[in-house]
């Protein structure tokens, strides 16, 4: 292993009754939408073109993961706009290195699943598809009816549908809860669910990162960690950012097995806005605990060119794969880079 510290209404329904429920409903948008088209604001974020778009032929893809925002799909019924989402657990196996290969349960065929994201107040329906072999559930965190909880399982080659208001703003996360949960967890049934304000936040070039663990001889301990799917995918192809540029972390840790993590930036403070559920900081710091399911936003900038290392700072959760790096581009590289976003 490198030693990269050396380095510089919950019912059932079947496919012929989804089906249907998606032909009556009308589409109005498709999953691109993104807020920049929703308000008369526009506002302009530099992102590094990627240097080289691997191709990934399994689940696991830390580059889809990064910037990657699911918006759903927009519909109207009776009069108010529904936000859709799809999701269908599966099996995979993926590589965590060479040597070592892992089946998880993954969510439209990828781990984590989609970062799915709404606005405060929208009417989010999820279509929720279990084909995994094994009874599956969604809960989502956040408010909602019992009903639309979750914790029922919906059986293999069966499906059910989650419907509520998006409420409240703030960073939240969806995973099964099929007892025993850690292990349906760990085996890579969970996302990050973001919930905007109602008024935007200032635009910044916006980030993903889950912590994740993987108990690959099913000891309940962790022999691999990751950032977004894969052990340490960002040292080896750097997370790449401008200088001067603000940039909003969305980080949540779903590491099982270890009772709490800490995120660690290098040569740098972030502000802190607990679970996403603020908009002034509570602090600033650079270093933050994490409990499992905790999640926060942390905004920086880089003040200088060059790369500088994040992870946990539990040495041994880093080296077994949980670290990677920020390069840092300078300004003068970022001309005719900048791009449309959500404001």
């Amino acid at each position: 292993m490198p030693n990269y510290f050396a380095l510089n209404q919950e019912k059932l329904l079947n496919r012929r009754q989804l089906l249907k429920l998606a032909l009556i409903s009308a589409g109005v948008t498709g999953a691109a939408v993104v807020w920049s088209r929703l308000t008369a604001q526009k506002q302009l974020v530099r992102v590094p073109p990627l240097e080289a778009e691997e191709n990934f032929n399994s689940a696991v893809n830390p580059i889809q993961v990064l910037r990657n925002f699911d918006y759903g799909t927009l519909k109207q019924e009776n009069g108010r706009t529904i936000r859709e989402f799809r999701l269908t657990a599966g099996t995979s196996a993926i590589k965590l290195n060479s040597a070592v290969s892992y089946n998880i349960w993954d969510l439209n065929g990828r781990i984590p699943g989609p970062t799915l994201r709404a606005k405060q107040g929208d009417r989010v329906r999820i279509l929720f598809w279990n084909k995994a072999g094994h009874s599956h559930s969604l809960h989502f965190h956040g408010i909602h009816p019992a009903e639309m909880d979750g914790v029922r399982p919906v059986s293999n080659g069966s499906a059910t549908i989650y419907e509520f208001d998006a409420e409240p703003f703030g960073v939240h996360l969806y995973h099964c809860h099929i007892e025993p949960v850690t292990r349906h967890i760990a085996k890579g049934l969970y996302g990050m669910f973001i919930i905007d304000p109602p008024k935007p936040r200032p635009a910044a070039d916006e980030i993903v990162l889950v912590m994740a663990g993987y108990d690959v001889n099913d000891d309940n301990h962790n022999e691999y960690y990751a950032f977004n799917g894969l052990p340490h995918y960002y040292m080896d192809n750097p997370i790449r950012i401008y200088q001067n540029q603000l940039i909003r972390l969305y980080v949540l840790n779903i590491i099982e097995f270890d009772p709490a993590v800490t995120f660690h930036l290098h040569a740098n403070f972030f502000d802190v806005y607990p679970t996403g559920m603020t908009l002034t900081p509570s602090q600033k710091s650079d270093v933050i605990t994490m409990g499992v399911a905790e999640r926060h936003i942390l905004e920086f900038a880089f003040r200088y060119p060059g790369k500088y290392m994040f992870h946990p700072h539990q040495d041994a959760i880093a080296e077994n794969g949980c670290m990677g790096l920020f390069e840092v581009v300078a300004e003068k590289y970022s001309q005719n880079t900048a791009k449309s976003v959500k404001s």
